[in-house]
Order: C-alpha cells, then structure tokens, then sequence
C-alpha cells in the first residue's frame, strides 16, 4: 500500500518506522533537510524536502496514487490544509495530527466533514486518556481497553510473595473465580505466549486480559488492587496536562499542576475549571516538589518536555514513596534505561499513535472474514493484541477452536458475541458478529483467517 507522510518529528518517524515493517511503500515529506536525510537514512523509505500542502511537491510525491495520506507536522493548519489538498488531488484516505484545544471541541466534526478527513488524531488526548486509565487502575503498567469495553489488558509484574510468584498458569486459574487470562509473558530477554504449564516467578512482567467487570475484582484477589490516585500532582503544563486534568476533575480527584513558565501557568488558570492548583514553579526543585506535598500525594505524572527530567523526577518521587509514578518518555533508549533501572510506568505518545496508524493501515486492507478493530503493541513490540469483527465470509465460522490448527505464537484470548463476553475453551468456537481478542507474537495478521495453518 502506497502511504504519503507529511512531517519527520518524533511522531512522524514512529509512524514511517511501523508501517515500513509492515511493507508498505513509504514516502516522507518534510520541509526541513536535515529531517529529510535522517528519515532516508535510518527507515530506507523515499523522502522529499518541501512544504507538504504544496501542490507541486504533492504531484511529485505521487499523492493521487496514496491509499493512506497521514499530515502529523507541528501545525494544525498545515496538516489539515494538506490533507485537504491530498484528497482533492486523489488520495484514498487522509488523517491529520490535530492537537489545538479551541478544534478538539464541536468543531472538529465539522472540520472533519468539511476537508473530508478520514480521521483526525490528537496525540496529547490519546495519551491523557491513557495516563488516566493507569491512574485508575494504579497497580498496573499499562492499561488498554477494547473497542466493546467488555475486556480490560492490564500489565503487571509479579511480585516475590505474591500470589502469582511461583504458581503455575493452570493452577492460577483454578484458584480464582473471576474470568481472566495470562497471555503474554516477559522473563529476562525472553517474550512468550506462555502454556498451562508456564510457571510464574518473581520479576516476570505479563499480560493479563480480564472481563472489564472482573478488573478490579481479580487485582484485589491477587493482593495487586491499590486505592485509585484521588490527588495527584502532574509536572508540566502542556496539552496532555490540560486534557489529564479536565478528566481527573470530572473523576472528582484533586490536581496540582507544577508549571515553570508564568504565560503558561496563566493560560491554565483562565482556560482550566476552578478548583485546580496551579503552582508557577521548577519542577525540577526538591524544594518546590516537598513545598507541595510530594510525600502525600496518590500519584506524579512527568509531563514536561524533555524526558531526562521526566525520569529523574519520577526517580525522586519513587524515592519519596509516592505510590503511583508515571513519566512520558520517547526516546526508546532513555525509557529501555529507565525500565531497568526501576522505572516501570512509562507512556509514550509516538507509540500510542504509531499503534492506531498500523491498526488503521491493516484495517484497509481487503481481506475477507473479519476487520481490525483494535491493536495494541505489548512488551516493546515483541507482541501485539488485535480484536478482529467476525463477518459472514470468515471460513472458519462455527468450526470448534479444538478442531482448529492454530500457527505457532498464536493465542485466541477472548470472544464478545453481543451483550455476552467470555474467555473461549477448546468447544468454542467463532462465528458471525462476533468480536474476537487475538495475541500474536512475532506476527502482524491483517486478517482473522492467518491464524490458522496454512493461511
């Protein structure tokens, strides 16, 4: 598939990265030149230095050929104006990058309409609702929902005497009644879908799916369930603080923002609800961080720009035993160091996005049987989870999941068949309608069907 990206930053160079591992024929347009000779270099993908609403660069980028045309520049205006030019020139389907408040509103469907925009992406939102699902649900690393919201994924690491460390996966499923499954399983440099067998031991990091009801039910049970964050102090004001806070405020929690930069502190103030601390301040400052009660608040998120103070603040509220740390960190060599020196909670929002692009690109592929719902990348990438629409030409509809030969690395994780979602036994089988959970290491599967040998 021919994909056009306009715009080489951080989130630019994600998005070319992953779809260039799924093969499609990238082009990237940026108008500054050192971008352009970076991006040719390290991905192999065809590049071009120019202004991505341009119509002559367009022509040359071949835009009327683009299935997928994505603007992610720093500018809203840009982005939209150049998928507005793309898709009159005769790409497939376009998404811009729209990160501005004043269009994340009743405007953005009109917006959307009018330029005639495939989708519209806001990676400071995106990443704000994953902050805040982690703030809900605190034990975990990494919280990801389902279109349906029947199944929860959350990621944990056992912990030595807990009721995980050193009990078989079998065994664990015996011991507790609520609906769930250990599908995915990190030990050391090892990633694996693990067996009944698989027996868990202390530092192993893994994936949990869990019917949404049962989340909080079974963390309790396995002694993980920790007080959701009803205060929490969040460094650095940016949009992503702005989006976290008006959801935590609706959740009836307190908030404390932390802000060097006075213009911005008062941009917070006169567009933020009343009710929200926001303290002109360095972050950066023990002093500051002890002046507003670091050693009694619920929970940090690092939220400033740059991710070495991200880190090394989450390292001193750790250190301050504050009971939920998170930072956003995205350079993947800073937040790999990071993991291992302790550093679990780490959200990035090119990957957040990259992800939702992937899932996008696999989604207009033809393929019959079954549709991409959702994807998520789990354990560095090792791993994906896809949820697939089951429709009426999927070959295997009503066949036995026992009777069904599934490739290597493959793990059907769960079924939604209408108001009811279950975790599928062996006399289970898939049909019409239905949503399924797929895991999959190693494999991107564009289609439900490439589970089976043979596909």
């Amino acid at each position: 598939m021919k994909v056009v990206v306009v715009g080489g930053g951080k989130i630019g160079a994600t998005i070319i990265e992953s779809l260039a591992k799924e093969s499609h024929d990238v082009l990237c347009i940026d108008s500054n030149p050192e971008v352009v000779a970076e991006i040719g270099n390290i991905y192999d993908v065809m590049t071009i230095c120019g202004n991505g609403s341009a119509y002559d660069i367009l022509k040359e980028a071949g835009v009327e050929n683009a299935e997928l045309f994505i603007a992610v520049t720093g500018s809203d205006e840009l982005n939209m104006l150049s998928c507005f030019a793309a898709r009159k020139m005769g790409a497939k389907q376009t998404v811009a990058r729209i990160r501005d408040l004043e269009y994340n509103t009743e405007s953005l469907g009109f917006l959307k309409s009018s330029l005639q925009l495939s989708m519209a992406i806001n990676p400071e939102k995106l990443t704000a609702e994953a902050l805040f699902n982690l703030l809900k649900l605190p034990s975990a690393l990494k919280v990801e929902t389902f279109t349906s919201r029947k199944f929860q994924m959350v990621e944990l690491i056992v912990k030595a005497n807990s009721p995980l460390d050193g009990i078989s996966l079998i065994d664990l499923r015996k011991k507790y009644n609520e609906k769930f499954l250990v599908c995915v399983l990190s030990r050391g440099n090892e990633v694996y879908i693990p067996s009944g067998n698989t027996k868990l031991l202390e530092g192993d990091k893994i994936c949990v799916i869990a019917a949404s009801e049962d989340t909080h039910k079974l963390l309790k049970s396995l002694g993980y369930l920790q007080k959701e964050a009803k205060e929490t102090i969040i460094l650095g004001g940016s949009k992503t603080a702005h989006y976290l806070t008006e959801m935590l405020l609706k959740d009836r929690s307190s908030v404390k923002i932390i802000e060097k930069d006075k213009q911005r502190c008062e941009d917070l103030c006169e567009h933020l609800p009343s009710g929200v601390d926001v303290i002109c301040g360095n972050g950066m400052s023990q002093d500051v961080l002890m002046e507003e009660g670091i050693e009694t608040t619920d929970a940090l998120v690092a939220l400033t720009g740059s991710d070495e103070e991200n880190i090394l603040i989450s390292f001193y509220a750790m250190s301050k035993n504050v009971s939920k740390v998170i930072s956003k960190v995205n350079r993947n060599e800073l937040s790999g160091l990071a993991e291992k020196l302790g550093l679990d909670c780490i959200v990035s929002p090119k990957h957040i996005i990259a992800d939702i692009l992937v899932r996008y690109a696999r989604a207009l592929h033809e393929t019959i049987g079954s549709k991409v719902e959702s994807l998520y990348s789990l354990m560095g990438g090792n791993a994906e989870a896809l949820e697939f629409t089951v429709t009426q030409d999927f070959e295997f509809s009503g066949v036995a999941l026992k009777n069904l030969q599934l490739k290597p690395d493959i793990l059907i994780a769960g079924i939604i068949r209408g108001l009811n979602s279950f975790i599928p036994g062996g006399d289970d089988y898939i049909t019409s309608g239905d949503k399924v959970i797929v895991i999959a290491k190693g494999k991107s599967l564009c289609s439900l069907a490439e589970i089976a040998e043979g596909r």
